[in-house]
């Protein structure tokens, strides 16, 4: 007896096929219904991703702007597109997104933290996600160069708002009044 012969062309993977997926350490995302897989961040990266996360939200909490979560937590933005940003930020005025379980629907903002074995997946492909589901800013981290690139979308494509480097003073359009010391975030 042989085995059936699966159909020719993609497999697309949903949502619940990621539920099933094991929990070893690893990252685990969908993207448009293809499974990316990285390994866990590296410390510098966990040391960025926690200092800018205090940063923002220590602002946000002061004036009550809504809330800041860090991953691992599931954006699921439909049923074949679930990813993990290393932040996130929700407005008080978009709560409506957050459940139990996970966020559902666009935030406000996400965050990637590059590390050597995703930034092709976060800067482009990830990106392309978020665009196409509605995140209004997109925030992309690198540690080992010390930049900080701040997107906007418009008219569906994210378009740079501007460039932080090294120890500058990151004054995010999204927060009017926040200041943040880069060399606080890369310490």
């Amino acid at each position: 007896m042989s085995l059936p012969v699966p159909p020719a062309g993609e497999i697309i993977l949903t949502y619940d096929d990621y539920l099933q997926l094991p929990d070893d350490g690893k990252r685990y995302e969908i993207l448009e219904g293809v499974l990316h897989v990285t390994p866990s961040p590296t410390t510098r990266h966990q040391r960025v991703s926690r200092n800018l996360h205090f940063i923002l939200h220590a602002h946000v909490t002061e004036n009550n702007l809504g809330e800041v979560f860090f991953a691992p937590l599931d954006v699921v933005f439909s049923n074949i597109s679930v990813t993990q940003p290393d932040l996130l930020y929700v407005s008080r005025e978009r709560q409506n997104v957050i459940t139990e379980k996970n966020i559902t629907g666009a935030p406000d903002l996400v965050g990637e933290i590059l590390s050597p074995s995703a930034s092709g997946v976060d800067q482009v492909t990830k990106a392309q996600v978020y665009a196409r589901y509605g995140v209004p800013y997109y925030w992309v981290v690198d540690p080992e160069g010390k930049t900080v690139d701040e997107f906007r979308l418009k008219r569906g494509i994210y378009m740079p708002v501007r460039r932080w480097e090294q120890n500058a003073q990151f004054t995010p359009e999204l927060f009017p009044g926040l200041v943040v010391e880069l060399e606080k975030v890369w310490a």
